[in-house]
């Protein structure tokens, strides 16, 4: 899953040495946070939230296939 996230923001984000995701066990719950430079996280949420609902849906779409609960979370500094 990890890696499904890095593939996809690795090419949205316009710094690519400030991407950080972090990988939370919570009850049963898979979080990942998601760390970005400042300038990039108006691209990965896009226009009306476009884009971080896609990535949320793409990780929610591959959770069900390796029977995992995931949230996907923008974590901010």
């Amino acid at each position: 899953m990890k890696s499904l996230l890095e593939f996809i923001l690795l090419r949205m984000v316009e710094h690519p040495e400030d991407l950080k995701i972090d990988e939370v066990q919570e009850m049963g719950l898979t979080i990942y946070k998601l760390k970005l430079h400042p300038d990039d996280v108006g691209r990965v949420i896009g226009r009306s939230g476009n884009a971080i609902k896609a990535i949320r849906k793409l990780a929610s779409v591959r959770a069900v296939k390796e029977r995992l609960r995931v949230r996907v979370v923008l974590q901010e500094d």
